[in-house]
């Protein structure tokens, strides 16, 4: 049976803790092999920019008080991310066979470490005593992703790095970087410049929340350029998380046909949407010139981003001016297409295909999966409404990942998705057969940015909540217990102290039942933070 004293988030598959402690002092001596150096200077930097400590590297392994990093074959069978943490009163011993492992096990030592608000644990020798103990730990899913939504409102990369920094510190291993949307194009497309002269800017942003009438009163702007992407790519790298772009299509694309109205079925000129929600204005499947700029795009996209799979949206895409389209009718008539969900179909298909020509795979939002969609197509389970479906893909062999919206949407407030509530979500459906499980290739948390203009907005609506989401990710299904959660969770806001994260309270996270159906109108109201 595990014990929750001093335990981390998310909780490990074994731990037993010893007797003793091993004090980490100014006298701590830092080892590595060669090939996880970076991962000992990462941990050297971690120390010195947190607590201006220094610790001092040691070409010897395992002499008294050191802090060791070591590449293990004989624990291949934790996988290339599960680690062995042994710390005794002399030494800290982590051990994987691969180097994602390693860095998962520093992890779990900077939970471990004391925490006073910050460096104001430390005392003039400079000594933390952490507990004896040994861990043996690797992930439940291969996907444990966080979306975030630039679309809607444009973020720093500071904050990207700063998000970055908080889902790694989770064990998370997939950042969706949602780029492109109706309110904003946040990419630079050298061979569109437009997309950004145009498509990142919009006059105003409507504020309050869906039944409000009130707008901000100033433009809103951003993009990424191409050399901002490139480094966001290298820090998420060094922290084991993949970067998975997703350039919306076909739909959600307003921004896009601001800029370049000859993709759309009218080709009149529109302006960036100020309003949030679903718009008619959507790329033309019955063009040429469509697919030739959205692979145009995909070009520079694939050149930027190493992710073997690369997100396309596909989701909410209204059909009105695909009727009353000439260039879709012929296209309909070429393809010998009955029904406009059939165009949508065509669609996914030629850019799927256009990806996997290019060696990478395809994901999207579980509207794209129908009968005929490639086995290779990976789904995003959001919508209850396509659970149909989405069974249907994963028993001819498919995958998916869930992002249940009434359990993994952060952007809804705690009323409608209370801590609880998303703890105690299981992503792996009931009614699914045991030999299916594992194409639940994962899970993931959107925070979609309607109504999160800032960093003090989005950390409220993320934390605690990711942290939820990150322990059904890794820890195993047995081993997770809400009430261990909520008490390891009083530690981990330390962290989150330290790192200045404006976090929802214990008294905010959990309304009371009759408060929440009280106040669930505040669902689509937003005060601004």
């Amino acid at each position: 049976m595990i014990q929750y004293d001093n335990l981390m988030i998310p909780i490990p598959v074994n731990l037993n803790l010893k007797d003793g402690k091993f004090v980490l002092s100014k006298n701590t001596k830092i080892h590595s092999a060669e090939s996880v150096a970076n991962l000992k200077h990462y941990f050297i930097s971690y120390f010195s920019e947190n607590f201006g400590v220094t610790i001092k590297s040691s070409k010897e392994y395992l002499i008294e008080n050191s802090i060791n990093f070591k590449l293990d074959d004989t624990l291949t069978k934790l996988g290339p991310e599960g680690y062995e943490l042994i710390i005794t009163d002399e030494h800290i011993d982590v051990r994987s066979s691969g180097e994602a492992g390693i860095f998962y096990g520093i992890q779990t030592i900077k939970q471990l470490l004391p925490r006073d608000g910050d460096i104001s644990v430390l005392n003039r020798e400079f000594t933390w005593e952490i507990p004896c103990l040994i861990i043996e730990d690797f992930p439940r899913f291969t996907w444990r992703g966080f979306m975030f939504d630039v679309g809607r409102h444009f973020h720093s990369i500071d904050v990207i790095k700063r998000v970055l920094d908080l889902i790694s510190l989770l064990k998370m291993n997939v950042f969706h970087w949602h780029l492109t949307e109706d309110q904003g194009w946040r990419i630079e497309i050298k061979k569109y410049p437009q997309l950004t002269e145009i498509g990142s800017r919009r006059k105003d942003s409507k504020i309050g929340g869906w039944t409000s009438k009130k707008y901000r009163g100033q433009p809103h702007e951003g993009f990424y350029t191409q050399e901002q992407v490139k480094e966001i790519v290298q820090y998420a790298k060094e922290r084991f998380i993949t970067i998975v772009p997703e350039i919306e299509m076909p739909g959600h694309s307003s921004a896009a046909i601001a800029s370049y109205p000859e993709v759309s079925c009218k080709e009149e000129k529109i302006e960036v949407p100020i309003k949030f929600g679903i718009f008619s204005d959507v790329f033309c499947p019955g063009k040429e010139i469509t697919f030739e700029f959205l692979i145009n795009i995909l070009d520079e996209v694939l050149d930027l981003f190493p992710s073997e799979i690369i997100h396309i949206g596909g989701d909410e895409v209204p059909k009105k001016n695909w009727k009353s389209c000439s260039d879709c009718k012929g296209r309909m008539e070429e393809e010998g297409l009955e029904k406009h969900n059939e165009l949508h179909s065509y669609f996914t298909e030629r850019i799927s295909d256009y990806l996997k020509s290019n060696g990478r795979r395809t994901i999207g939002w579980n509207e794209i999966l129908d009968e005929k969609t490639d086995v290779d197509v990976i789904g995003q389970y959001w919508a209850p409404t396509g659970k149909k479906q989405v069974l249907k893909h994963i028993r001819k062999g498919g995958e998916i990942v869930v992002s249940n919206f009434f359990r993994y949407y952060l952007d809804y407030n705690y009323f409608v998705t209370p801590l609880r509530k998303t703890y105690n979500f299981e992503p792996i459906p009931r009614k699914l057969k045991k030999e299916n499980h594992e194409q639940i290739k994962g899970v993931e948390a959107p925070i979609w940015t309607e109504w999160v203009p800032n960093t003090a907005r989005l950390d409220w609506q993320v934390f605690p909540r990711l942290a939820a989401v990150a322990e059904t990710a890794w820890s195993l299904k047995q081993n997770k217990n809400y009430k261990s959660f909520i008490f390891r969770l009083e530690k981990f806001n330390q962290i989150l102290d330290s790192m200045n994260v404006n976090y929802a309270s214990s008294d905010e996270v959990n309304p009371k039942c009759l408060k929440r159906f009280i106040n669930l109108r505040r669902a689509l109201k937003w005060p601004e933070v």
